[in-house]
Order: C-alpha cells, then sequence, then structure tokens
C-alpha cells in the first residue's frame, strides 16, 4: 500500500478461553483518519491496544514505517510515535495542564529541579498550534470534559505522535465541541498525523474519516473508502446481517394509567407532570440541561423532590430512596451505567440479583439454586454474551453491561421502568437488541419512561413524546406528530408551545 504508515498483519490474541482477535488485518496511511468500526466484542479495543503497547498479542505481526515492530508497554509505543486517548482521561488531577502535557518527561535543570520556564514555554507552543484557549497554568481537576479531551491531544504531540488512537473522543462533548475537535483533526490529518477513530457513533464516521475498517467477532471483515460506502452497508458489515430496520414495529393500543408525576419541583424541574399507559414508551426530549435526568432521578428517589406527588395505580407512594421506589414498582437504568448502574468489579451473577436479594433470602442464607435459576433466566431472556455468570462486569463489552443493568431491574419484578439514555455507548447491533427487549417488555405489561438525547431513538420507540426545556413541560405530541424538526424546534425554543 503507498504511504502505509501502519501495517497490521494476521494479529491474534488469545485470553483464557476466549479469542478476541483471529487473524486481524490493518492498514492505515499517512494522514488519514481511519474509523476502526464493530460491535462492542468485535475485538475493535483489543486491537487498539496492542496497536498502543497496553497489551500483548499471541501471534502475527505489526509494521510501523515498513519495520516490524513490537512494544512491550505503552512507553514503546509512544517513542515510536503511536499514543492512544482513552475514554477515561489518563491525567493527574491536581497537576497542571503543562505538567500533564509533559508528565513522565518533564525538563530537569541543576539540583534535580523541574525548569518550569521551558516547561511552560513548550506547553504554549502546542495548545498555540492546536489553536486552543486553554491556561496551561491550570490544575486539569478544573477542566471541563473538553478540555481534557485537548489537554489529552496536545499531549500525544508532546511525544511527536505519527499516529493518534482517539477512543470514543466526542462521548461526553456538546455539539459545539465536536465541531472544535473535527477542526483540530482536520489540522493534524494536514500536519501529515494520522487518527484512528473508534466511534458508535455513524454519523460522526461519515463525516470525519476517510476510510473505515469493519470488525466482527474478533476477524477483519472489510475496509471501505467512505465515499464508496454507506450507512446501510456499513451496519450490514457490522452485524453480519441486513438490519432493515433499527427499531421495532409497535402496536400499543392506549389502555389504564398506571402511573402519574404530579406538578414536580425541585432542582432544575419546574411543576412538570406525566402520565404513563400500561405497556406504553412515552418518551421524554430535551436538551443538556432541560430538566429531563432531574425528572427520573426525583421519581426513583435518588435526588429529592421540593414539592409534587408520585402516583402508581392512582395510589400515592414514598418515593423518598430508590428502594421504596423499587419496592412501589419503579425500576431505573442510569445514564451512567458504569458508575450508577453497576458494581464493575462484582461478577454478573452479583449485579443481577442486587436490587432483588430478598426474593432468594430465607432468614440469614439466600437459595443458591433459586438464584442461580434466575440469573440463567435473565441471561438468556436478554442473550447475555459472557463465559460465566461469575464473570465480572466490568469485563463485558458496554451493549453486554447494559442488559445486565436490564436484567437487574427486570429480577426486581418492577413494572414501570425509567430509562435513562438507554443505548448510549453501545454499538448499532446492541441498539437493536435493546430496542427489541424494550418491545417486549411492553408486550408482557411493563410501561417505559424513555428519557434520551437521541431524537432518532426517542421517535422510533415512543408512542407518545414530552418535550422539556429549561425545567418545564413545554409540549406533548402523539406518534403520527413527530418529527426530529419539530421536536428540536420546541427543545431549543426556536417555537414556543
Amino acid at each position: 500500500m503507498d504511504d502505509c504508515v501502519l501495517r497490521i498483519e494476521s494479529v491474534t490474541k488469545k485470553f483464557p478461553g476466549v479469542i478476541a482477535l483471529k487473524d486481524a488485518h490493518l492498514q492505515i496511511k499517512r494522514g488519514e483518519v481511519h474509523a476502526v468500526c464493530g460491535e462492542n466484542g468485535a475485538g475493535k479495543s483489543t486491537l487498539m491496544k496492542i496497536i498502543a503497547g497496553a497489551q500483548g498479542y499471541t501471534s502475527g505481526h505489526i509494521y510501523l514505517d515498513g519495520e516490524e515492530v513490537f512494544f512491550h508497554s505503552t512507553k514503546e509505543a509512544e517513542k515510536h510515535g503511536i499514543a492512544m486517548i482513552y475514554q477515561e482521561f489518563n491525567m493527574v488531577p491536581e497537576l497542571s495542564v503543562a505538567e500533564n502535557m509533559y508528565l513522565g518527561r518533564l525538563p530537569m535543570k541543576g539540583g534535580g529541579r523541574v525548569d518550569f520556564g521551558k516547561l511552560y514555554k513548550d506547553a504554549e507552543e502546542i495548545i498555540n498550534r492546536l489553536k486552543l484557549h486553554i491556561n496551561i497554568r491550570t490544575k486539569v481537576k478544573h477542566l471541563s470534559v473538553a478540555e481534557a479531551q485537548m489537554t489529552e491531544i496536545a499531549k500525544c504531540l508532546t511525544i511527536g505522535a505519527k499516529i493518534i488512537i482517539m477512543d470514543e473522543p466526542t462521548a461526553a462533548l456538546t455539539d459545539e465541541e465536536i465541531k472544535v475537535l473535527f477542526e483540530i483533526i482536520e489540522d493534524l490529518k494536514k500536519k501529515g498525523i494520522s487518527i484512528l477513530y473508534i466511534s458508535h457513533r455513524m454519523d460522526e464516521i461519515f463525516q470525519i474519516a476517510d476510510r473505515l475498517t469493519v470488525f466482527r467477532d474478533g476477524s477483519y471483515i472489510e475496509t471501505k473508502e467512505i465515499k464508496d460506502t454507506n450507512y446501510a452497508e456499513v451496519v450490514s458489515l457490522m452485524v453480519g446481517r441486513s438490519l432493515e430496520s433499527l427499531y421495532p414495529e409497535r402496536d400499543y393500543q392506549g389502555s389504564e394509567v398506571v402511573f402519574e408525576a404530579k406538578d414536580i419541583h425541585g432542582k432544575g424541574v419546574n411543576g412538570v407532570s406525566i402520565e404513563l399507559r400500561k405497556g406504553e414508551i412515552l418518551g421524554i426530549a430535551g436538551l443538556l440541561g432541560s430538566g429531563t435526568i432531574e425528572l427520573s432521578k426525583m421519581i426513583y428517589g435518588a435526588i429529592p423532590m421540593k414539592s409534587g406527588e408520585i402516583l402508581v395505580h392512582g395510589k400515592r407512594i414514598d418515593n423518598s430512596s430508590p428502594n421504596k421506589a423499587i419496592q412501589a414498582g419503579i425500576g431505573f437504568v442510569s445514564d451512567d451505567r458504569k458508575n450508577e448502574g453497576l458494581v464493575l468489579n462484582r461478577s454478573i451473577k452479583e449485579n443481577i440479583v442486587l436490587s432483588s436479594l430478598k426474593k432468594f433470602s430465607s432468614g440469614f442464607r439466600i437459595n443458591k439454586r433459586k438464584e442461580q435459576n434466575a440469573v440463567q433466566n435473565e441471561v438468556e431472556r436478554l442473550n447475555i454474551k459472557l463465559s460465566s455468570p461469575m464473570q465480572l462486569a466490568g469485563r463485558l463489552s458496554g451493549g453486554n453491561q447494559q442488559k445486565v443493568v436490564f436484567a437487574k431491574v427486570l429480577e426486581a419484578d418492577t413494572d414501570i421502568l425509567i430509562l435513562d439514555e438507554p443505548t448510549r455507548g453501545v454499538d448499532v447491533g446492541a441498539k437493536a437488541e435493546i430496542y427489541n427487549i424494550m418491545d417486549q417488555m411492553t408486550k408482557e405489561g411493563k410501561s417505559i419512561i424513555l428519557i434520551s438525547t437521541d431524537l432518532p431513538e426517542v421517535i422510533g420507540m415512543s408512542d407518545r413524546v414530552v418535550i422539556m426545556r429549561e425545567g418545564y413541560r413545554v409540549l406533548e405530541l402523539s406518534k403520527e406528530e413527530l418529527s426530529q424538526e419539530k421536536i428540536l424546534a420546541y427543545e431549543s425554543g426556536g417555537i414556543e408551545s
């Protein structure tokens, strides 16, 4: 391949009992943005960690500028000009931007002291080159998520990176911040720096990438020029089948009201009322800061209400804590599964039964067989891909982690489910599975409040949509009235209700 800076040939990675990568191939051109696509568990992250020196491999070859290399650490990879920006930032919060940019390589002067003059001068040059407006003396803990992201990129340039791996770089950024990031990426391309870009957001990939490579089940599938492919083809390559429709055909018929939130007041929420019917999916749409997440957590008892009341089947309930909300039949899937939905260093089994231990307890004893059967039923019901129920939840792919959160909520026997951003950070194949799970839940008589900033998701899954803006309920739309343009106009204040 002409101007090939990185070439991966026949790389295989085996873990005990699992083949994470099998005969993987990848070729990266100098100065291109190359997207790596695939469902969770497809092997993308494993391959990126191998390239970045964070993980070894069982067999195969890696060539950099035509010469074979094998990295035993990230430091070795960095010396060869390869850097990786992880989803969880790898910086020291108490140190300044400049100190983090040169961490482990701080310029020194006599007496073993840091040469802060040179440090700040060098850091300022990099920041200016990226056209950023960040004070290099600011402690990282005071940065916004976007500023921390840009600092990570600046850090890559301090090692002279010629390949930068970006793992879900826009996951926590606003649209305006994403625009700035893409401008920086375009500038890096012009300087001959290659970007390996991992994202579940297909619209971003088609906007920023020059080429993409698809992996499935740990194996290389195909590499395509962006200009020669489309969304439907890429999705088909990722999941191994044609995905005619991401959203299931719903046949909801209105029935009795099972849940009411009346005149809810609290931090970020001003007198909001909603009602939910049996078997219904009620979408709640709103921009960041509109109060949608706060409303959901008030209903669940995770943050306090100042006033208002919650009724389940016409009876007022005590929702002053999550435990009391669960007892009243309200389940909750958080938008932050890693910090609020799962205990990552505990087993899948323990996570699934976490909210329903009383079901399996008799006095101080737990009926292990009953617990095991319940866990196995949920694993099969939700098609959770795992090596064993004793596998740590943190070792699952994002989509399977989300299914474990669903299993925990279902096992608690709750009939009213609040889903905050239920498909955030999962791939398109896992999204389709989650949508089908939601549809099946409602057919079983459960009712869902869906809170999402993903407008196609809101429109595709909701039977009705309530729009919020600045803490207030603005409008309700029927299924027939739904459109992205209309929802966005009311969300943003472009149209007053």
